[in-house]
């Protein structure tokens, strides 16, 4: 099915973005394949929509089935356009992030609180033709962040329930003293991807809660040279982070991951209201845009 402009709001009321490592979401031949043509240019990925803890959900994959995306480049406008095009009004996202702090160590789940956008130069608004703030104190949406606590403290996986993610431009990784200095910022963990894709959803009055799993520690930050990761594996304060050791620790990590998101999914409260960070009005503007 390609849809050109938004429908009823009755495919999926909840989204998931998959990052990097997530690339499919349902087994084979139980999901709806949906390629939504946005008035911002393609998706990522098609969408599939399918069945996930009981509720119909609509799955993106951020970077492209193949990885083929890299950050600096995702569409983020059309990715979120397109999924509340589909009536998606809660968006879980997944995210691989690195360590900037001793108590986020490789292995660690973190339920992200708070963002320091150090990005340029992407498309960070849908707003262009109006003047719109966005009230953005709290990136992530109190509901929606009490229900994930809840379900990711109910496994036995480390995890943090707080965190503050600095999202870098990328697709290069971080200097050692870049590393520092976002540390004695306040960041605990470091990303490429989270903006502009959390205040896009907002805007168009989609609530979001991430899902973070740490796979490295960044630049030699985190854990200590004696300490041994959270998931088993030994770790080096002075290894630099390299893709290749990324997507391996995400690989061994799928299964938990996904089950995560499922019991996150299954957590979310069934009436759910996001809130009304700019006008509602103004974020169905942006919704009649067709492509």
């Amino acid at each position: 099915m390609t849809t050109t402009a938004p429908v009823d709001g009755t495919t999926a009321r909840i989204g998931v973005i998959g990052g990097s490592g997530l690339y499919r979401l349902f087994e084979e031949g139980t999901a709806d394949e949906i390629t939504v043509d946005t008035p911002y240019g393609p998706t990522s990925s098609p969408i599939t929509v399918g069945t996930m803890a009981g509720k119909r959900v609509a799955f993106l994959t951020r970077h492209g089935r193949e990885h083929s995306v890299a950050p600096h480049l995702i569409n983020h406008r059309a990715n979120v356009w397109a999924l509340r095009s589909l009536g998606v009004r809660a968006i879980v996202s997944s995210s691989a992030v690195g360590g900037l702090h001793p108590d986020y160590a490789p292995g660690t789940f973190v339920v992200t609180d708070q963002l320091i956008d150090r990005t340029w130069g992407r498309k960070d608004t849908f707003f262009e033709d109006q003047v719109q703030h966005l009230s953005f104190a709290d990136p992530f949406d109190p509901v929606l962040r009490r229900a994930a606590i809840d379900a990711v403290a109910a496994l036995d996986v480390p995890f943090r329930p707080t965190g503050t993610c600095v999202v870098i431009q990328g697709p290069r990784f971080s200097t050692r003293a870049e590393s520092i200095w976002m540390r004695e910022a306040g960041g605990h963990t470091i990303n490429m991807t989270m903006t502009p894709e959390v205040p896009l959803a907002a805007e168009l009055g989609i609530g979001t809660v991430n899902l973070s799993f740490v796979t490295d520690a960044d630049a030699g930050l985190a854990p200590a040279a004696d300490e041994t990761a959270t998931d088993g594996t030994a770790a080096d304060a002075d290894a630099p982070v390299t893709h290749g050791a990324v997507m391996e620790r995400l690989a061994r990590a799928n299964e938990v991951i996904v089950r995560a998101i499922g019991d996150v999914v299954a957590a979310l409260p069934d009436d759910y209201t996001p809130r009304e960070l700019v006008p509602a009005a103004a974020s169905e503007s942006i919704l009649g845009v067709t492509a």
